[in-house]
């Protein structure tokens, strides 16, 4: 690194991917998360891996020393990764002791291929020593890196128009028309191959990849090999052992709907506020089922080889399963922007499946599924993105009905705090901000991982019972019990005031946190409030009261 940093300082000047600055004691967070961004956008556009930041080196070079802490510099991490978009963080951080002084030497990495890095929402860039808003010209060089490199887009050499459906092509040219309806004399000319161009999924009368995993005979799917053109629909009992089965493949802009038909989309029936008929509703909302398989067509990582699963179970939950990472930031994110999205890992496909009105491009789609779910007081759509796929599970039935009703009723939530009280009731870890979010609107309480709905909203929910048993009683009604329980019985033994209390304690804690409560408070009475005392041995102790 020594050696490094003399390579960086041997340099005429200061670059679009290197920057020196005193920080002698810290720098403004804000200033560091635009630099953090000029410099990663300028590193892709140059095609290299990183760029440098240097704490501790003035403009002209000489090393004057930072005194930067490993507090502050986690500080800074933090703060990167939190308002980044993709999420990127330093790739290292190095502490170099020269004569002069420590210098601090940060690895920017260059951004993704096809997505330019922002900070708080701003794209910044470098024009030499100057920083300033990323012009629109490397924006867009930025953002067509990923066409470039766009799996969907591939023409496949061997294949022709015979390789396509006819009865998909023919639905494909109605569907085009209903979306285009002031072309639909013009369309009606168009022979086959000039639709597919125009509709682009194919390009100047080649066949891409698109155009077989959407229109294709079933037996084309080897053209794609190893990517997989295929669809599973499994059916499983309450105890998730699986009853049925089927298979689907090209073309998939047809076989949308046979997988739509092969859900068993049963009625659920519920009593609304001030009547005694019952609402009867689909367990599934048509929209959210089409919206998820389309979803799971248009983002499937079909590098990967593997193929898209819908999962239904008898107990009234449907999952859909597609591989590849989840590529915008948040499900949250995407709800409370309800804008188009920015990147998409297939833009050809996606694009040719906006033009047969599969799917849009207003941005509204993952935020309608929610709000349809939360209108129905039917939990909300849960999202999974480990082990490199996206899990989303649709839950077609109330499970808290009273709960639910009100939470939808509460005229001072957004549909954003409802998704993290929807998080809450899951137990599900909380984003920093999340959690600042909440707590400063007075919707949770108790500590971190532990948290719960606060008093005010279950007084408004009516989930009063539910409230006290996540956040437990006070120590001091604990104590009281033992107390109580060591008069009656003369003494106590750490197992009789585990199974004395232990149930009491809130539903939150897991067993383990549980023994540790109880610990806690024999511990809080003997050495703090000196009410009881131990005359067994310390591996088996014996309590009496003092």
């Amino acid at each position: 690194m020594k050696a490094l940093l003399s390579k960086l300082l041997a340099s005429d000047t200061e670059t679009e991917v290197l920057e020196f600055k005193e920080a002698k004691r810290q720098y403004p967070k804000d200033k560091l998360g635009k630099y953090f961004s000029a410099l990663s956008n300028e590193a892709n556009l140059k095609g290299i891996a990183n760029a440098w930041l240097l704490f501790g080196v003035k403009n002209d070079k000489n090393i004057v020393g930072t005194n930067i802490s490993e507090n502050q510099l986690n500080e800074y991490k933090s703060e990167i990764s939190n308002h980044t978009s993709p999420i990127l963080g330093f790739k290292n951080t190095y502490r170099v002791n020269t004569d002069k002084g420590t210098v601090l030497m940060l690895k920017i990495p260059a951004a993704p291929i096809g997505m330019p890095v922002s900070w708080k929402g701003h794209y910044y860039g470098r024009d030499g020593e100057s920083l300033g808003a990323l012009n629109s010209e490397e924006y867009e060089r930025i953002k067509r890196q990923n066409i470039a490199d766009d799996w969907s887009s591939k023409i496949v050499k061997e294949a022709g128009i015979n390789d396509l459906s006819t009865e998909a092509i023919a639905k494909a040219r109605k569907q085009y028309t209903e979306k285009n309806p002031k072309l639909k004399d013009e369309i009606a000319s168009w022979d086959d191959s000039t639709f597919l161009n125009k509709a682009k999924v194919c390009i100047n009368g080649k066949i891409t990849r698109t155009a077989i995993l959407l229109l294709g005979n079933p037996e084309s799917e080897h053209y794609i090999n190893p990517a997989q053109a295929k669809i599973t629909w499994i059916l499983k009992d309450r105890d998730n052992i699986e009853k049925d089965y089927a298979h689907f493949t090209c073309p998939l802009f047809m076989e949308v709907e046979n997988v739509f038909a092969k859900i068993r989309n049963l009625k659920y029936r519920y009593l609304q506020a001030d009547t005694l008929f019952p609402d009867e509703v689909d367990q599934f909302d048509p929209f959210i089922i089409r919206e998820a398989i389309n979803n799971c067509i248009a983002h499937q990582d079909y590098t990967l080889g593997g193929k898209i699963n819908v999962v239904e179970r008898e107990d009234g939950i449907l999952t859909f399963i597609n591989s590849g990472n989840f590529i915008p930031e948040s499900v949250e994110k995407v709800v409370e922007a309800d804008a188009p999205e920015t990147e998409y890992r297939n833009p050809f496909l996606a694009n040719a499946m906006v033009n047969l009105n599969m799917i849009d491009t207003i941005g509204s789609g993952i935020k309608k599924m929610f709000v349809i779910q939360k209108n129905k007081y039917f939990p909300l759509p849960d999202y999974d993105f480990a082990n490199n796929k996206v899990k989303v599970q649709i839950i077609g039935k109330v499970v808290d009905e009273n709960y639910a009703k009100k939470l939808a009723q509460m005229d001072d939530l957004s549909l954003q705090d409802i998704i993290m009280l929807d998080k809450v009731a899951k137990n599900k870890l909380l984003t920093k901000s999340e959690i600042k979010e909440l707590r400063k609107k007075k919707l949770i309480e108790g500590r971190k991982p532990n948290f719960y709905i606060s008093s005010s909203v279950a007084k408004a929910t009516g989930a009063m019972e539910n409230y006290i048993r996540m956040r437990g009683l006070k120590d001091d009604y604990y104590k009281e019990l033992i107390l109580q329980f060591i008069e009656k019985n003369k003494s106590a033994n750490k197992q009789e005031i585990e199974k004395l209390i232990i149930d009491l304690l809130p539903d939150i804690l897991d067993d383990k946190k549980k023994k540790n409560k109880v610990r806690n408070i024999i511990y809080a009475m003997s050495k703090k409030d000196n009410s009881i005392i131990n005359i067994g041995s310390r591996r088996h102790p014996k309590w009496i009261k003092v």
